[in-house]
Protein backbone atom coordinates (compact mmCIF):
# COMPACT_ATOMS: atom_id res chain seq x y z
CA UNK A 1 0.00 0.00 0.00
CA UNK A 2 1.46 3.13 -1.11
CA UNK A 3 0.80 6.64 0.11
CA UNK A 4 1.60 9.37 -2.26
CA UNK A 5 0.10 13.02 -0.87
CA UNK A 6 -2.83 13.38 1.68
CA UNK A 7 -4.50 16.74 0.66
CA UNK A 8 -4.68 19.20 3.74
CA UNK A 9 -6.78 22.29 4.10
CA UNK A 10 -6.37 24.86 2.26
CA UNK A 11 -4.72 27.02 5.13
CA UNK A 12 -1.87 24.91 4.98
CA UNK A 13 -0.83 25.01 1.28
CA UNK A 14 0.45 28.11 0.83
CA UNK A 15 3.67 30.14 -0.10
CA UNK A 16 6.99 28.37 0.27
CA UNK A 17 4.68 24.92 0.84
CA UNK A 18 2.90 25.35 -2.36
CA UNK A 19 5.95 26.72 -4.66
CA UNK A 20 7.79 23.48 -3.31
CA UNK A 21 4.85 21.08 -4.40
CA UNK A 22 4.73 22.44 -7.65
CA UNK A 23 7.94 22.66 -8.32
CA UNK A 24 8.40 19.06 -7.60
CA UNK A 25 5.67 17.96 -9.70
CA UNK A 26 6.65 19.90 -12.72
CA UNK A 27 9.62 17.96 -12.22
CA UNK A 28 8.41 15.24 -11.81
CA UNK A 29 6.44 15.30 -15.05
CA UNK A 30 9.72 16.17 -17.02
CA UNK A 31 11.66 13.40 -14.96
CA UNK A 32 12.49 11.14 -17.72
CA UNK A 33 13.91 13.45 -20.47
CA UNK A 34 17.08 14.06 -18.79
CA UNK A 35 17.60 10.43 -17.97
CA UNK A 36 16.86 9.30 -21.35
CA UNK A 37 19.02 11.12 -22.70
CA UNK A 38 21.82 9.25 -20.82
CA UNK A 39 23.56 6.05 -21.92
CA UNK A 40 22.34 2.89 -20.17
CA UNK A 41 25.74 2.22 -20.27
CA UNK A 42 26.68 5.22 -18.82
CA UNK A 43 24.86 3.88 -15.70
CA UNK A 44 27.66 2.84 -13.30
CA UNK A 45 26.92 2.80 -9.53
CA UNK A 46 29.31 2.88 -6.49
CA UNK A 47 28.79 0.09 -3.91
CA UNK A 48 29.37 -0.22 -0.41
CA UNK A 49 28.67 -2.05 2.61
CA UNK A 50 27.82 -0.30 5.81
CA UNK A 51 29.45 -1.34 9.63
CA UNK A 52 25.97 -3.00 10.16
CA UNK A 53 25.59 -4.63 7.14
CA UNK A 54 23.80 -2.27 4.97
CA UNK A 55 24.27 -3.01 1.08
CA UNK A 56 24.35 0.96 -0.77
CA UNK A 57 24.65 1.57 -4.02
CA UNK A 58 24.47 5.35 -4.87
CA UNK A 59 24.34 6.79 -8.67
CA UNK A 60 25.35 10.50 -9.02
CA UNK A 61 22.96 12.43 -11.03
CA UNK A 62 22.35 15.85 -11.19
CA UNK A 63 19.77 16.51 -14.24
CA UNK A 64 17.02 17.73 -11.69
CA UNK A 65 17.24 18.30 -8.01
CA UNK A 66 15.81 15.57 -6.64
CA UNK A 67 16.61 12.58 -5.01
CA UNK A 68 15.21 8.88 -4.38
CA UNK A 69 16.28 6.81 -1.65
CA UNK A 70 14.91 3.03 -2.43
CA UNK A 71 15.10 0.54 0.38
CA UNK A 72 14.74 -3.60 -0.43
CA UNK A 73 14.03 -5.78 1.95
CA UNK A 74 15.33 -9.47 1.17
CA UNK A 75 11.52 -10.53 2.90
CA UNK A 76 8.26 -10.96 1.06
CA UNK A 77 5.20 -13.05 0.89
CA UNK A 78 7.14 -16.34 0.09
CA UNK A 79 8.37 -15.93 3.76
CA UNK A 80 4.95 -15.94 5.18
CA UNK A 81 3.58 -18.88 7.42
CA UNK A 82 0.76 -20.60 4.88
CA UNK A 83 -2.08 -20.04 7.57
CA UNK A 84 -0.81 -16.32 7.88
CA UNK A 85 -0.10 -16.03 4.18
CA UNK A 86 -0.72 -12.22 3.62
CA UNK A 87 1.46 -11.55 6.30
CA UNK A 88 4.61 -9.48 4.88
CA UNK A 89 2.31 -7.55 2.88
CA UNK A 90 0.36 -6.40 5.97
CA UNK A 91 3.50 -4.93 7.62
CA UNK A 92 4.93 -3.16 4.64
CA UNK A 93 1.73 -1.64 4.43
CA UNK A 94 1.75 -0.51 8.00
CA UNK A 95 5.28 0.83 8.36
CA UNK A 96 3.82 4.81 7.37
CA UNK A 97 1.13 4.27 9.73
CA UNK A 98 2.79 5.65 12.21
CA UNK A 99 6.06 5.23 14.18
CA UNK A 100 7.10 5.49 17.94
CA UNK A 101 8.24 9.29 17.11
CA UNK A 102 5.33 10.43 14.42
CA UNK A 103 1.83 9.46 13.92
CA UNK A 104 0.54 8.45 11.16
CA UNK A 105 -1.07 12.32 9.89
CA UNK A 106 2.15 13.77 11.00
CA UNK A 107 4.46 11.39 8.42
CA UNK A 108 2.12 12.31 5.77
CA UNK A 109 1.82 16.07 6.58
CA UNK A 110 5.36 16.54 6.58
CA UNK A 111 6.15 14.78 3.30
CA UNK A 112 3.29 16.45 1.69
CA UNK A 113 4.47 19.61 2.99
CA UNK A 114 7.91 19.26 0.83
CA UNK A 115 5.58 17.70 -2.13
CA UNK A 116 7.57 14.38 -1.92
CA UNK A 117 6.43 10.80 -1.68
CA UNK A 118 6.50 8.11 0.62
CA UNK A 119 5.13 4.48 0.53
CA UNK A 120 5.97 0.55 0.90
CA UNK A 121 4.71 -2.47 -0.41
CA UNK A 122 5.77 -6.48 -0.47
CA UNK A 123 6.16 -8.78 -3.63
CA UNK A 124 6.69 -12.21 -3.19
CA UNK A 125 10.56 -12.26 -2.78
CA UNK A 126 11.02 -8.83 -1.09
CA UNK A 127 9.63 -5.31 0.08
CA UNK A 128 10.58 -2.07 -0.78
CA UNK A 129 9.94 1.41 0.91
CA UNK A 130 10.95 4.51 -0.85
CA UNK A 131 10.70 8.55 -0.41
CA UNK A 132 11.60 11.05 -3.43
CA UNK A 133 12.20 14.39 -2.59
CA UNK A 134 13.66 17.88 -3.70
CA UNK A 135 17.35 17.80 -3.13
CA UNK A 136 16.90 20.93 -0.51
CA UNK A 137 14.52 18.13 1.64
CA UNK A 138 16.71 15.43 1.20
CA UNK A 139 17.54 14.98 5.30
CA UNK A 140 13.53 14.87 5.79
CA UNK A 141 13.10 12.17 3.20
CA UNK A 142 16.27 9.61 4.72
CA UNK A 143 14.79 10.99 8.16
CA UNK A 144 11.22 9.71 7.66
CA UNK A 145 12.08 6.65 5.32
CA UNK A 146 14.74 5.27 7.93
CA UNK A 147 11.95 5.84 10.79
CA UNK A 148 9.13 4.01 9.03
CA UNK A 149 11.79 0.89 8.40
CA UNK A 150 13.03 1.14 11.61
CA UNK A 151 10.28 2.18 14.17
CA UNK A 152 7.33 1.41 13.43
CA UNK A 153 4.52 1.53 15.59
CA UNK A 154 1.74 -0.89 14.58
CA UNK A 155 -1.04 0.57 16.44
CA UNK A 156 -4.24 -1.76 17.05
CA UNK A 157 -6.31 0.71 15.33
CA UNK A 158 -4.03 1.16 12.33
CA UNK A 159 -3.84 -2.39 12.22
CA UNK A 160 -7.54 -2.90 12.02
CA UNK A 161 -8.10 -0.19 9.50
CA UNK A 162 -5.22 -1.32 7.09
CA UNK A 163 -6.45 -5.18 7.41
CA UNK A 164 -10.09 -3.89 6.32
CA UNK A 165 -8.80 -1.78 3.71
CA UNK A 166 -6.85 -5.05 2.13
CA UNK A 167 -9.87 -7.28 2.70
CA UNK A 168 -11.86 -5.19 0.67
CA UNK A 169 -9.59 -5.37 -2.35
CA UNK A 170 -9.41 -9.00 -2.03
CA UNK A 171 -13.13 -9.16 -2.48
CA UNK A 172 -12.81 -6.89 -5.43
CA UNK A 173 -10.09 -9.07 -7.29
CA UNK A 174 -12.45 -11.81 -6.53
CA UNK A 175 -14.98 -10.13 -8.88
CA UNK A 176 -11.83 -9.43 -11.73
CA UNK A 177 -12.53 -12.96 -13.76
CA UNK A 178 -8.55 -11.67 -14.72
CA UNK A 179 -7.38 -11.70 -10.93
CA UNK A 180 -9.92 -15.17 -10.62
CA UNK A 181 -7.85 -16.75 -13.37
CA UNK A 182 -4.82 -15.62 -12.56
CA UNK A 183 -4.62 -16.95 -8.57
CA UNK A 184 -6.14 -20.28 -9.73
CA UNK A 185 -3.58 -20.43 -12.57
CA UNK A 186 -0.55 -20.03 -9.35
CA UNK A 187 -2.53 -22.33 -6.72
CA UNK A 188 -2.40 -25.02 -9.52
CA UNK A 189 1.82 -24.72 -10.60
CA UNK A 190 2.69 -23.83 -7.96
CA UNK A 191 0.79 -25.74 -5.21
CA UNK A 192 2.21 -26.64 -1.87
CA UNK A 193 4.71 -23.75 -2.72
CA UNK A 194 4.48 -19.92 -1.19
CA UNK A 195 4.33 -18.63 -4.58
CA UNK A 196 0.67 -20.46 -5.05
CA UNK A 197 -1.10 -17.89 -2.76
CA UNK A 198 -1.32 -13.51 -3.40
CA UNK A 199 0.78 -11.17 -2.13
CA UNK A 200 -1.78 -9.81 -0.04
CA UNK A 201 -2.81 -13.19 1.51
CA UNK A 202 -6.94 -14.65 1.35
CA UNK A 203 -9.71 -13.35 3.43
CA UNK A 204 -9.27 -16.72 5.73
CA UNK A 205 -5.21 -15.74 6.10
CA UNK A 206 -5.60 -12.49 6.50
CA UNK A 207 -8.10 -12.36 9.74
CA UNK A 208 -5.94 -14.76 11.44
CA UNK A 209 -2.81 -12.46 11.62
CA UNK A 210 -2.08 -10.45 15.12
CA UNK A 211 -0.88 -7.20 15.76
CA UNK A 212 1.64 -9.59 17.74
CA UNK A 213 2.38 -11.48 14.44
CA UNK A 214 3.40 -8.51 12.37
CA UNK A 215 5.37 -6.71 15.17
CA UNK A 216 7.53 -10.57 15.38
CA UNK A 217 8.18 -10.44 11.90
CA UNK A 218 9.65 -6.91 11.52
CA UNK A 219 11.81 -7.13 14.87
CA UNK A 220 12.89 -10.82 12.47
CA UNK A 221 13.12 -9.59 9.18
CA UNK A 222 13.80 -5.78 8.82
CA UNK A 223 17.42 -5.67 9.25
CA UNK A 224 20.35 -3.64 8.14
CA UNK A 225 22.08 -6.65 6.69
CA UNK A 226 18.79 -7.93 4.82
CA UNK A 227 18.35 -4.35 2.78
CA UNK A 228 19.23 -2.40 -0.07
CA UNK A 229 19.62 0.92 -0.13
CA UNK A 230 19.93 2.47 -3.17
CA UNK A 231 20.07 6.36 -3.79
CA UNK A 232 19.63 8.18 -6.94
CA UNK A 233 19.95 11.83 -7.64
CA UNK A 234 21.34 15.43 -6.89
CA UNK A 235 24.00 14.38 -3.97
CA UNK A 236 27.54 13.78 -3.83
CA UNK A 237 28.86 10.20 -2.58
CA UNK A 238 29.88 12.61 0.41
CA UNK A 239 26.87 13.87 1.00
CA UNK A 240 25.05 10.77 0.91
CA UNK A 241 27.37 8.90 2.77
CA UNK A 242 26.75 11.07 5.82
CA UNK A 243 22.91 11.10 5.30
CA UNK A 244 22.87 7.13 4.94
CA UNK A 245 25.10 7.06 8.48
CA UNK A 246 23.16 9.54 10.08
CA UNK A 247 20.13 7.80 9.38
CA UNK A 248 20.81 4.40 9.33
CA UNK A 249 24.16 3.72 11.27
CA UNK A 250 22.00 3.11 14.61
CA UNK A 251 20.36 0.26 12.71
CA UNK A 252 21.41 -2.85 14.50
CA UNK A 253 22.02 -6.06 12.56
CA UNK A 254 21.01 -9.36 13.72
CA UNK A 255 20.88 -13.10 12.35
CA UNK A 256 19.12 -13.52 8.58
CA UNK A 257 16.44 -16.10 8.98
CA UNK A 258 17.15 -19.67 7.93
CA UNK A 259 14.70 -19.83 4.68
CA UNK A 260 15.80 -22.26 2.56
CA UNK A 261 13.06 -21.93 -0.10
CA UNK A 262 12.37 -25.11 -2.23
CA UNK A 263 12.34 -24.65 -6.30
CA UNK A 264 8.35 -25.19 -7.54
CA UNK A 265 7.70 -28.81 -8.85
CA UNK A 266 7.66 -28.59 -12.68
CA UNK A 267 3.67 -29.81 -13.96
CA UNK A 268 3.91 -33.37 -14.92
CA UNK A 269 0.77 -33.64 -16.49
CA UNK A 270 -2.04 -31.06 -17.65
CA UNK A 271 -4.58 -29.82 -14.84
CA UNK A 272 -7.18 -28.21 -16.22
CA UNK A 273 -9.61 -26.02 -13.81
CA UNK A 274 -12.94 -24.92 -14.91
CA UNK A 275 -14.75 -21.67 -13.33
CA UNK A 276 -17.88 -20.67 -13.85
CA UNK A 277 -18.98 -16.99 -14.39
CA UNK A 278 -21.92 -15.67 -16.23
CA UNK A 279 -20.22 -13.63 -18.73
CA UNK A 280 -20.26 -13.04 -22.61
CA UNK A 281 -16.28 -13.80 -22.47
CA UNK A 282 -13.94 -16.56 -21.21
CA UNK A 283 -10.98 -15.31 -19.45
CA UNK A 284 -8.17 -17.73 -20.65
CA UNK A 285 -4.94 -18.68 -18.30
CA UNK A 286 -2.45 -21.23 -20.09
CA UNK A 287 1.08 -22.22 -18.91
CA UNK A 288 3.36 -23.80 -16.40
CA UNK A 289 6.56 -23.31 -14.06
CA UNK A 290 9.59 -20.98 -15.78
CA UNK A 291 12.48 -19.97 -14.78
CA UNK A 292 14.09 -17.81 -12.13
CA UNK A 293 15.93 -14.26 -12.97
CA UNK A 294 19.48 -15.79 -12.63
CA UNK A 295 18.61 -18.71 -15.30
CA UNK A 296 21.92 -18.30 -17.91
CA UNK A 297 19.24 -18.99 -20.34
CA UNK A 298 17.63 -15.20 -19.51
CA UNK A 299 18.53 -13.06 -22.49
CA UNK A 300 17.40 -15.96 -25.11
CA UNK A 301 14.29 -16.78 -23.39
CA UNK A 302 13.50 -12.99 -23.35
CA UNK A 303 14.25 -12.91 -26.77
CA UNK A 304 11.92 -16.16 -27.72
CA UNK A 305 9.00 -15.23 -25.69
CA UNK A 306 9.01 -11.57 -27.67
CA UNK A 307 8.68 -13.27 -30.66
CA UNK A 308 5.98 -16.02 -29.27
CA UNK A 309 4.06 -13.32 -27.69
CA UNK A 310 5.13 -10.30 -25.57
CA UNK A 311 6.20 -8.38 -28.98
CA UNK A 312 2.53 -6.89 -29.15
CA UNK A 313 1.67 -6.54 -32.70
CA UNK A 314 4.74 -8.32 -33.55
CA UNK A 315 4.06 -11.53 -31.96
CA UNK A 316 3.19 -14.92 -33.20
CA UNK A 317 0.27 -14.97 -30.99
CA UNK A 318 -0.91 -11.42 -31.49
CA UNK A 319 -0.34 -12.25 -35.32
CA UNK A 320 -2.46 -15.57 -35.61
CA UNK A 321 -5.09 -15.45 -32.52
CA UNK A 322 -5.99 -12.00 -33.13
CA UNK A 323 -5.51 -10.60 -36.04
CA UNK A 324 -5.44 -13.96 -38.68
CA UNK A 325 -8.57 -15.60 -36.97
CA UNK A 326 -10.17 -12.82 -35.33
CA UNK A 327 -10.22 -14.79 -31.60
CA UNK A 328 -9.08 -11.72 -29.11
CA UNK A 329 -8.83 -8.43 -28.78
CA UNK A 330 -5.64 -8.77 -26.94
CA UNK A 331 -3.12 -11.70 -26.30
CA UNK A 332 0.23 -12.01 -24.77
CA UNK A 333 3.08 -14.01 -22.70
CA UNK A 334 5.12 -13.82 -19.98
CA UNK A 335 7.56 -15.32 -17.82
CA UNK A 336 7.45 -14.01 -14.82
CA UNK A 337 11.23 -14.33 -13.17
CA UNK A 338 12.06 -14.02 -9.45
CA UNK A 339 14.21 -15.79 -7.37
CA UNK A 340 13.14 -19.04 -7.76
CA UNK A 341 11.59 -20.01 -10.97
CA UNK A 342 8.16 -18.65 -11.21
CA UNK A 343 5.25 -18.74 -14.15
CA UNK A 344 5.34 -18.61 -17.69
CA UNK A 345 2.15 -17.92 -18.98
CA UNK A 346 -0.55 -16.64 -21.75
CA UNK A 347 -3.38 -14.91 -21.19
CA UNK A 348 -6.37 -13.43 -23.90
CA UNK A 349 -10.29 -12.86 -23.30
CA UNK A 350 -12.64 -14.60 -26.16
CA UNK A 351 -15.79 -15.19 -27.35
CA UNK A 352 -17.71 -18.01 -25.08
CA UNK A 353 -18.40 -19.65 -28.19
CA UNK A 354 -14.89 -19.99 -29.92
CA UNK A 355 -12.90 -20.49 -26.50
CA UNK A 356 -11.45 -24.38 -27.39
CA UNK A 357 -10.66 -22.73 -30.80
CA UNK A 358 -8.72 -20.28 -28.63
CA UNK A 359 -7.45 -22.90 -26.64
CA UNK A 360 -6.13 -24.72 -29.80
CA UNK A 361 -4.40 -21.56 -31.64
CA UNK A 362 -2.82 -20.72 -28.10
CA UNK A 363 -1.23 -24.65 -28.28
CA UNK A 364 0.03 -24.71 -31.92
CA UNK A 365 1.79 -21.23 -31.41
CA UNK A 366 3.84 -22.75 -28.67
CA UNK A 367 4.30 -25.86 -30.63
CA UNK A 368 5.49 -23.79 -33.79
CA UNK A 369 8.32 -22.40 -31.62
CA UNK A 370 9.73 -25.52 -30.50
CA UNK A 371 9.19 -27.29 -34.15
CA UNK A 372 11.48 -24.92 -36.22
CA UNK A 373 13.97 -22.13 -35.79
CA UNK A 374 12.33 -18.23 -36.31
CA UNK A 375 12.63 -16.07 -39.16
CA UNK A 376 15.82 -13.39 -39.36
CA UNK A 377 13.20 -10.96 -39.61
CA UNK A 378 11.64 -12.23 -36.69
CA UNK A 379 14.72 -12.64 -34.87
CA UNK A 380 16.48 -9.12 -35.84
CA UNK A 381 13.13 -7.05 -35.23
CA UNK A 382 12.95 -8.82 -31.40
CA UNK A 383 16.64 -8.06 -30.63
CA UNK A 384 16.24 -4.47 -32.46
CA UNK A 385 12.91 -3.77 -30.17
CA UNK A 386 14.43 -5.18 -26.48
CA UNK A 387 17.47 -3.16 -27.01
CA UNK A 388 16.09 -0.39 -28.23
CA UNK A 389 13.83 -0.48 -24.98
CA UNK A 390 15.72 -0.84 -22.74
CA UNK A 391 16.83 3.02 -21.76
CA UNK A 392 13.08 3.02 -21.05
CA UNK A 393 13.32 0.49 -18.11
CA UNK A 394 15.15 3.53 -16.65
CA UNK A 395 13.68 6.24 -17.95
CA UNK A 396 12.86 7.96 -14.28
CA UNK A 397 14.96 8.04 -11.06
CA UNK A 398 12.82 5.72 -9.56
CA UNK A 399 12.81 3.43 -12.25
CA UNK A 400 16.26 2.97 -11.97
CA UNK A 401 16.46 2.99 -8.26
CA UNK A 402 14.27 -0.11 -8.53
CA UNK A 403 16.55 -1.79 -11.56
CA UNK A 404 19.09 -0.97 -9.43
CA UNK A 405 17.93 -2.51 -6.37
CA UNK A 406 17.04 -5.53 -7.87
CA UNK A 407 20.27 -5.81 -10.06
CA UNK A 408 21.99 -6.72 -6.71
CA UNK A 409 19.48 -8.41 -5.71
CA UNK A 410 19.87 -10.93 -8.06
CA UNK A 411 23.97 -10.17 -8.28
CA UNK A 412 23.83 -9.52 -11.91
CA UNK A 413 26.65 -7.03 -11.51
CA UNK A 414 27.38 -3.65 -11.77
CA UNK A 415 28.06 -3.31 -15.30
CA UNK A 416 24.48 -4.96 -16.18
CA UNK A 417 23.69 -1.86 -17.76
CA UNK A 418 26.47 -2.54 -20.70
CA UNK A 419 25.86 -6.03 -20.38
CA UNK A 420 22.38 -6.17 -20.67
CA UNK A 421 22.52 -5.16 -24.34
CA UNK A 422 25.30 -7.32 -25.67
CA UNK A 423 23.60 -10.12 -24.26
CA UNK A 424 20.63 -10.14 -26.47
CA UNK A 425 22.20 -8.60 -29.30
CA UNK A 426 24.37 -12.38 -29.06
CA UNK A 427 21.28 -14.59 -28.84
CA UNK A 428 21.09 -16.60 -32.53
CA UNK A 429 18.20 -18.38 -33.95
CA UNK A 430 19.84 -21.77 -32.43
CA UNK A 431 19.52 -20.56 -29.01
CA UNK A 432 16.14 -19.26 -29.87
CA UNK A 433 14.82 -23.27 -30.94
CA UNK A 434 17.03 -24.48 -28.28
CA UNK A 435 15.05 -22.54 -25.06
CA UNK A 436 12.13 -22.95 -26.69
CA UNK A 437 11.93 -26.74 -26.74
CA UNK A 438 13.39 -26.38 -22.80
CA UNK A 439 11.12 -24.11 -21.49
CA UNK A 440 7.95 -24.34 -23.64
CA UNK A 441 5.65 -27.26 -23.11
CA UNK A 442 2.88 -27.68 -24.99
CA UNK A 443 1.62 -31.39 -23.38
CA UNK A 444 2.18 -30.75 -19.52
CA UNK A 445 0.73 -27.58 -18.45
CA UNK A 446 -2.22 -25.79 -16.68
CA UNK A 447 -5.59 -24.18 -18.15
CA UNK A 448 -7.87 -22.28 -16.41
CA UNK A 449 -10.76 -20.83 -18.39
CA UNK A 450 -13.40 -18.06 -16.06
CA UNK A 451 -16.87 -17.61 -17.73
CA UNK A 452 -19.88 -19.16 -18.81
CA UNK A 453 -18.75 -23.12 -18.92
CA UNK A 454 -21.78 -24.85 -19.62
CA UNK A 455 -21.49 -22.50 -22.89
CA UNK A 456 -17.88 -22.77 -23.70
CA UNK A 457 -18.04 -26.48 -23.58
CA UNK A 458 -14.29 -26.77 -22.78
CA UNK A 459 -12.42 -30.04 -24.02
CA UNK A 460 -10.10 -31.10 -21.27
Amino acid sequence: MTRRHLLLPASRHENGQHAGRLCLALICLILFLPVARTEAADIIPTRSVTANGMTVLFLEQHFLPTVEIHALVKVGSAQDPPDKAGLANLTASLLDEGTVSRTSRQIAEQIDFVGGSLGAHAAEDFTTASARVLKKDADLGFALLADVLQHPAFHKQEFERVRTQILGEIVSDDDDPGNVAMKAFHQLIFHGHPYSWPAHGTEETLNKITVADVQQFHAREYLPNQTILVIVGDLSQEQASTLVQTHFGSWKKGPPSPYQLKKPAPIDRKMVQLIEKDLTQSTIVLGHTGISRTNPDYYAITVMNYILGAGGFSSRLMDSIRDKQGLAYGIMSQFDSRLMPGAFFINLQTRTEVTNQAITGVLAEIKGMRDAPVTDQELSEAKSFIVGSFPLRVDSSAKLANVLAQVELYNLGLDYFTNYPKAIEKVTKDDVLRVAKQYLDPQHYALVVVGSIAKAKVKQ
